[in-house]
């Protein structure tokens, strides 16, 4: 038995899956969280790794590695790793990552670069012959993101919340506002209409301004009819949250519009945001338009 495999509790994940569809975000996403991080790691290094992370620093206790195929052994020593890291006592699980061949076309053009199994027939066809040498590997996975409809800050986000450390095991909260005139946004769980709050947009001393400035809540929120769609939809959220959790979700975006995405709807996002984080869960915010003319 080698000095690696005397090494016990050790949690890594092994980060692969299509080209293009953002490993190394995903990677950086592990270490923000605290794994000690490794791109394009060969299978058979993963021993040596675990063990000199064990000498070097004996607090490191999760490695987050990037894998990708870069050589036709490469399924096969990938499970052999995992399953001599398993073996050893350490906990050893997938992360795959992957998007549509629309998708992953788009991304490769925009960056200019080739796809790995390119060999002159365009990415097309590389990103096809990749999706077949992975397949086994996508079955095998722990946990899969399809990256379709995701910018790197939405992967970051969801890789956190898979891994974020001790509140994992509850749902991470995104809110988000936008405003109607300039789309709807995709990726929202849940959604709310605040179009017919009084709107600040026609003050004014307040148009200038946004739904952070409390002079704007206030016009906003200040009525009855305001005070009480927050006091209503916070009593919702609590209630699907639980069952989100119990579902096993990781995360929802709950999504907050008004017409431009700059008042209403930012008031009541703020608002929503202060009511959730005071039941101590993780919240984000953001203001998709709040910046727009």
């Amino acid at each position: 038995m080698s000095s690696a495999q005397r090494i016990p509790g050790m949690r890594v994940i092994v980060v692969s899956g299509l080209s293009g569809s953002g490993k190394s975000t995903a990677l950086r996403a592990l270490e923000d969280c605290g794994f000690f991080c490794v791109d394009n790691l060969p299978p058979a290094l993963l021993p040596p790794l675990i063990e000199l992370c064990n000498r070097s620093s004996p607090d490191i206790a999760v490695i987050g590695v990037g894998m990708d195929i870069r050589e036709g052994s490469f399924l096969a020593d990938v499970e052999e790793t995992l399953a001599a890291a398993t073996a050893s006592g350490h906990t050893a699980e997938v992360l795959f990552l992957s998007a549509s061949s629309e998708a992953l076309i788009r991304r490769f053009g925009e960056t200019r670069r080739r796809h790995p199994l390119d060999d002159g027939k365009g990415a097309a066809d590389g990103i096809k012959r990749e999706r077949e040498l992975v397949r086994s590997l996508r079955l095998r996975a722990d946990r899969v993101i399809d990256t379709t409809q995701m910018n790197v800050h939405e992967l970051r986000r969801s890789v956190q919340a898979f891994y974020g450390g001790p509140d994992a095991d509850s749902v991470g909260v995104r809110v988000l506002s936008f405003g109607f005139k300039h789309g709807v946004p995709t990726d929202a769980n849940l959604m709310l209409d605040v179009r017919f709050l009084p709107n600040p947009h026609f003050i004014p001393e307040l148009q200038p301004k946004d739904g952070r400035d409390p002079a704007v809540a206030d016009h906003a929120l200040g009525s009855p009819t305001g005070q009480e769609l927050v006091t209503r939809y916070l009593s919702l959220l609590q209630y699907l949250l639980g069952l989100f959790e119990s579902e096993g979700r990781p995360h929802i975006t709950v999504a907050v519009g008004c017409t431009g995405g700059r008042h209403r709807s930012v008031a009541v996002a703020e608002r929503l945001a202060d009511g959730i984080r005071g039941d101590g869960r993780r919240v984000s915010v953001e203001h998709r338009d709040v910046e727009r003319e």
